[in-house]
């Protein structure tokens, strides 16, 4: 089975954020480590009498200004998840559709998102994904390695599930770190906060591994109405918790 990430040494990096994050966890804390569901885009474009289709078109362009809003703001790593191992399920033209959308995307935006800092990486399984498809992510992520403005994480194929069942595979033992090791992205910090819009409130499989003291942060809107001002408001909200990390 093939991954989206390898072991590295760099899972004590994001493994250790925790304490830091712990020590700064007060009310006033700016959330550096962003993770979004982007939930509603079939509903915003069923509502306007649009293809499913159009919908995610609509939500791909509301990711890259929410990207570029975040990297304003101060986040360091911006998470998004834009295909569940569970999609497939999907009526066939819906996915063939999210397929060449995602394979235009990374083609057209990949230069621009570059040019402006960002360092990309794809976490999920590559099991079942077209072989050009993977060629495309892995050239995203060799062009943008060296940028440090914002990290993007897209979670594509993507199962909190499967990513810890994919990780015990390779564990061969030791504790939380050498775990996160077999993660797909070590490196990748817990998420300060994870917001989901369309007015559900549930995790749906994501980030299971990561989110253990993540806060959360429902919105009502479709993700292509998620504007900056949204942003600004969930980020406001994490603001003004204390998070205590089971202290007190």
């Amino acid at each position: 089975m093939e991954l989206a990430g390898q072991p590295s040494s760099a899972a004590d990096h994001g493994a250790s954020e925790t304490a830091e994050t712990a020590r700064a966890g007060g009310p006033g804390s700016q959330a550096r480590y962003v993770a979004i569901i982007t939930d509603g885009n079939g509903r915003w474009a069923t509502a306007r009498g649009l293809p499913v289709n159009e919908g995610h078109s609509a939500g791909a362009d509301t990711v890259k200004a929410r990207l570029r809003d975040a990297a304003e703001l101060g986040v360091e790593e911006f998470t998004v998840y834009s295909f569940s191992t569970e999609n497939w399920s999907r009526p066939a033209a819906e996915v063939t559709g999210l397929m060449a959308m995602f394979s235009q995307r990374i083609a057209n935006e990949t230069p621009e998102l570059h040019d402006e800092g960002v360092r990309m990486r794809f976490i999920g399984r590559r099991e079942g994904v077209a072989a050009s498809l993977i060629e495309q992510m892995e050239w995203a992520e060799g062009v943008t390695a060296a940028n440090a403005r914002i990290t993007l994480f897209v979670a594509f194929n993507y199962g909190g599930r499967a990513e810890i069942l994919d990780a015990a595979r390779l564990y061969s033992g030791g504790g939380e770190e050498e775990f996160r090791a077999c993660l797909y992205a070590p490196e990748m910090h817990d998420p300060d906060l994870i917001i989901r819009t369309s007015g559900e409130r549930r995790l749906s499989n994501y980030l299971l591994w990561q989110s253990a003291y993540s806060e959360l942060v429902f919105r009502e809107e479709l993700w292509p109405d998620f504007d900056r001002r949204a942003l600004e408001e969930s980020l406001a909200e994490y603001a003004a918790r204390r998070r205590r990390f089971g202290g007190r």
